[in-house]
């Protein structure tokens, strides 16, 4: 099964019917999110990367039109006239770790109809699940406040796929490394790891199990020191730190109970033990309000693991996105229907200092001291350059959230910026409501 089936079975019934309707006209859909999710004061463009892989591989095959044919139970010389299409449109997009706004274009397309039309289900499963984890991972950079985060989330992701997005997504926004070894690979990510709860429970002590893992790996080592009573498990660390002379870049981990409390009583002890130099690392159900609290209380945590609550972004798993035309054949469109109305036309973001957007028409002149945040990505359906770098997405973001204004920075009840719409933009949505109106008017 390839890439070009996984996608909504209307889609294919949409871009088979415009075949057949010869409309192949130059159509333009916008890809955006209509609110931001409670709890969010900004989204981390993320996605945009796989997303111009699969375009720029897209091509229906032999295999492809079969499969669609058996779904719709037809034969598949009914299907015909979608073999070997491909996508060689126009896509404008925001660039990976930029933050975006509720109503900003994440992504537009502008490609023959029935093209432009087949893949907006994988471009919004992409793009939706990604930018959802990329703003999670970010709340959690903003809640450390300069402390190091690991990702963990490989094992509670909601597949393997999603665990090397999150991996990725995780270090755009500036997490030190991953648990994910394959991801790390790929990536060029440092990986990251301890020991779990049963290493410790397979020796007859926490002793035993510690000097044997520091015997297999001679380096900085990391002991887990809650399999039973934590106190204990920090002094027999201390003690197994002190009698092989290990101490800078190990350290424990902590991963049950009050973690603020046991992070104390655990530099306490290291310190007492002559191991200032040993690390606390936290861990277990940790996301950006955990990690907030924590800070905020002061805990002497060096490093915190976060795993299943940011990888599935539990609190606000999905985006409100849609894909829509906005355009076709040079004639701007519009949907009136309630509470998803759309506006015409293709777009552009221009941005002042302080996240102060404006959303206007793609053909309109910047206004002054505004950037444009929508770059020209693919055309003819090549990419316009050499593929984007997780240390150029890393910048972007960092200097995007430089920018956030502090009301939406906060990680309990944020209050997001509002992009405006340009005087063009508005006068456009008035003229193509009112020819609606009049053309319904008509229809009567």
């Amino acid at each position: 099964m390839s890439e070009v089936t996984a996608t909504d079975l209307y889609e294919v019934t949409m871009a088979l019917s415009y075949l057949r309707e010869d409309m192949r006209a130059p159509a333009t859909f916008s890809l955006f999110v209509r609110d931001l999710p409670p709890g969010r004061g900004f989204l981390v463009a993320a996605g945009l990367e796989p997303a111009l892989d699969h375009l720029a591989g897209f091509r229906v095959s032999r295999a492809d039109v079969e499969e669609f044919a058996n779904a719709l139970r037809r034969p598949a010389a009914d299907l015909e006239p979608l073999r070997g299409l491909r996508f060689d449109g126009e896509v404008r997009a925001v660039p990976e770790g930029r933050l975006v706004l509720a109503g900003e274009p994440l992504l537009e397309v502008t490609a023959p109809l029935p093209q432009a039309q087949l893949v907006e289900t994988h471009l919004l499963s992409l793009l939706c699940h990604q930018t959802a984890v990329a703003s999670k991972a970010a709340r959690c950079v903003l809640a450390a406040a300069g402390c190091r985060l690991v990702d963990f989330s490989l094992r509670r992701t909601h597949g393997p796929g999603a665990g090397m997005q999150a991996a990725r997504l995780c270090a755009l926004v500036g997490f030190a490394g991953t648990s994910n070894v394959a991801a790390a690979c790929r990536y060029g990510i440092p990986a990251a790891g301890t020991m779990a709860h049963s290493y410790v429970e397979c020796f007859p002590s926490e002793e035993r199990a510690f000097r044997a893992f520091a015997r297999t790996h001679p380096g900085p080592v990391t002991f887990l020191v809650d399999t039973y009573d934590t106190g204990r498990g920090v002094a027999t660390a201390a003690r197994v730190f002190a009698d092989l002379g290990l101490a800078g870049g190990c350290a424990i981990r902590l991963d049950s109970g009050d973690l603020g409390a046991l992070a104390r009583q655990a530099r306490a002890t290291l310190d007492a033990a002559g191991l200032a130099d040993v690390r606390i690392i936290a861990s277990g159900g940790l996301d950006e309000y955990g990690v907030d609290r924590l800070v905020r209380e002061g805990a002497p945590i060096d490093a915190y693991a976060v795993g299943t609550k940011v990888g599935t972004a539990a609190d606000a798993p999905y985006l409100d996105a849609a894909y829509k035309l906005v355009e076709y054949d040079g004639r701007p469109v519009m949907k009136l229907s309630s509470a998803k109305v759309t506006s015409p036309g293709p777009k552009q973001v221009f941005r002042k200092p302080g996240l102060d957007d404006v959303i206007g028409l793609a053909n309109e002149e910047p206004p002054v001291g505004t950037e444009p945040l929508l770059r020209t990505v693919m055309r003819g359906g090549l990419r316009t350059g050499p593929p984007d770098t997780l240390s150029a997405a890393r910048a972007r973001f960092e200097a995007d959230l430089a920018e956030l204004p502090e009301s939406a920075r906060s990680i309990d009840g944020p209050v997001p910026p509002v992009a405006s719409a340009s005087t063009r933009l508005s006068a456009l949505t008035s003229v193509v409501r009112h020819r609606i109106a009049t053309r319904s008017e008509a229809a009567r």
